[in-house]
Order: C-alpha cells, then sequence, then structure tokens
C-alpha cells in the first residue's frame, strides 16, 4: 500500500490532508529502516510489541488488516475498508 500511499500524499498536497499510519510491526527497532526504505514521511505510529493485538487496534476494535478510514476535518468516519480489496 506504500505506493498508494505517497500517491495519495503527492496528489493532495495542497490541500488540508494527512495520512495517518498504525504499523503492527512487533518489533519497533526493525520497523524504522522500512520506513526509511519506503519513504514513509506521514506519522505513522507503533502498535506496540504485541503487533496486530496492540493498543491502537484494541482501542479501535480492528479485526482486519489493513483497516483504512475516511476521517472528516470535525472527526466524524465518513468511510472504512476492512481488508484488501
Amino acid at each position: 500500500m506504500y505506493p498508494h500511499e505517497r500517491s495519495l500524499v503527492e496528489k493532495h498536497k495542497d490541500a488540508p490532508f494527512a495520512i495517518v499510519g498504525v504499523n503492527s510491526d512487533s518489533d519497533r527497532e526493525k520497523l524504522k529502516p522500512t520506513l526509511e526504505k519506503e519513504k514513509i514521511t506521514w506519522r505513522s505510529f507503533w502498535n506496540g510489541e504485541k503487533g496486530t493485538s496492540g493498543p491502537i487496534s484494541k482501542s479501535w476494535n480492528i479485526k482486519g488488516w489493513p483497516t483504512l478510514y475516511v476521517i472528516d476535518a470535525k472527526g466524524v468516519i465518513r468511510y472504512k475498508s476492512v481488508g484488501a480489496n
């Protein structure tokens, strides 16, 4: 998904738009080189050592990966997609 996310960042660079990621890799140190290699310029939160069972996915009740949300400027969820389409 990284290429698509990079294209969205570029396409909407002059708009009020942001991507926020949650990474489920269990080893934070191994994650850093991947973020650099893939040129992840947007904020990417680490979901903790439990990976997909970490605190972010638990609090958002995530059941599948990837899960994508579109959230408007008022914080209203406008769209949700679960799993690879």
